[in-house]
């Protein structure tokens, strides 16, 4: 059984055309081999090319620069189908360039654009965001990784880490202190991970073992000045509207990995029997899909509103916060009951809830933790 978000009057004929298309990729170039490249650790590079052929890198990026402008339902649809397969580590890493590549198209020079994102979206370059630090994550304001004005360059000194694709990517976007502490002195500046002084350390996850992670080193990289985003100390804004978009796309992830896991408690519990009788037919477990069920409507009604908002030029902040919050929430309940329905196949590697349950705890952290989400909604709202 397929089980489908319930109606949207916002989404078109050419909305439901490219989710077919999605589904078919995500059926045949990632789903045969999820349980593989999690093992592995890894996936082929050449996904990237396959994903652009299908025109999934190009959404929301500028058409002058090889991209497909388009409202914010095709990056849900996106999300969602992408985690029809249950690996959200494959899903990290090949959309790593929808936070890492951004800030290069609103606010990088025409020069720098044209440099970076034809190749991005075409598949052939890798695009990474890098602003966690090992001293702080959420606390961006007070970030320690420096660039120094040197004539026509900047030198950038310190450390990055958790950085999703930070071990394969080509072109990093990445957060600096150019000026006083707080907020106002931060900056964004691309650096190309051949530049001298610049290196990486894989790192060993919980989860997402299918996308490559790393701390990077920055000792003394010596970068363009026209690399820098935007005006100098002027990167803090760029990095919260980069927020509320990845939270917004991280979400319609959530949402649908608590999808796969309703629909794979369900299959299984239809075909499993037990006591003489397929287990859905026991109370107890039709109630656990029950509660499943209605936890997912929810939290995708919740998404399908904010992601009208924001299409019709709103920036609903703190109820994005909040969706974060619901959407791994969901998920986290969801990948739960769905274990416990699978009983002792739920713990064996291999099955999608299994994944799914091992990658909770990084999107309830990753892009903002649920702690800050709270604290900034209820700021945002005036509590």
């Amino acid at each position: 059984m397929i089980i489908e978000p319930g109606p949207n009057p916002h989404l078109t004929e050419e909305h439901l055309a490219f989710r077919d298309v999605m589904r078919r990729f995500v059926a045949t170039e990632i789903e045969p081999f999820a349980t593989q490249w999690d093992e592995e650790g890894g996936f082929p590079r050449d996904l990237y090319r396959k994903a652009s052929e299908i025109g999934l890198l190009q959404l929301g990026f500028p058409e002058a620069y090889g991209g497909v402008e388009c409202d914010p339902f095709y990056g849900n649809i996106a999300s969602q189908e992408l985690a029809r397969a249950g690996a959200g580590g494959i899903s990290a890493s090949l959309m790593s360039h929808t936070i890492g590549a951004p800030p290069v198209a609103i606010a990088g020079s025409d020069a720098l654009k044209a440099k970076v994102l034809p190749d991005v979206l075409a598949g052939r370059k890798i695009a990474a965001l890098a602003i966690t630090e090992p001293s702080g994550g959420s606390d961006v304001a007070n970030l320690k990784t420096t660039a120094r004005r040197d004539g026509d360059s900047y030198v950038i000194n310190g450390e990055k880490t958790f950085i999703t694709s930070g071990m394969r990517a080509d072109f990093i976007t990445v957060a600096v202190r150019t000026g006083e502490g707080g907020r106002s002195g931060v900056s964004l500046i691309l650096v190309e991970t051949d530049t001298p002084g610049f290196s990486r350390t894989p790192l060993r996850k919980m989860g997402w073992w299918a996308s490559d992670t790393a701390t990077l080193h920055f000792d003394d990289v010596r970068v363009p000045a026209g690399h820098l985003l935007g005006e100098e100390n002027n990167g803090f804004a760029i990095v919260m509207k980069n927020f509320n978009r990845e939270r917004l796309g991280m979400a319609a992830g959530c949402i649908a990995m608590a999808r796969t896991c309703l629909e794979e408690a369900v299959n299984y519990a239809q075909e499993r029997r037990t006591f003489g009788k397929p287990l859905s037919q026991h109370q107890v477990i039709r109630h656990k899909l029950a509660d499943m069920t209605m936890r997912v409507n929810a939290s995708q009604a919740y998404l399908d509103t904010l992601t009208w908002q924001v299409m019709r030029g709103d920036s609903p902040v703190a109820d994005i916060c909040l969706l974060k919050n619901q959407a791994t929430l969901t998920m986290e309940f969801c990948a739960r009951e769905a274990v416990q329905i699978f009983g002792g196949a739920g713990f064996m590697r291999g099955a999608k809830v299994e994944r799914i349950y091992r990658e909770v705890r990084v999107n309830a952290i990753g892009g903002g933790a649920e702690e800050i989400m709270r604290d900034l909604a209820a700021r945002q709202l005036g509590y």
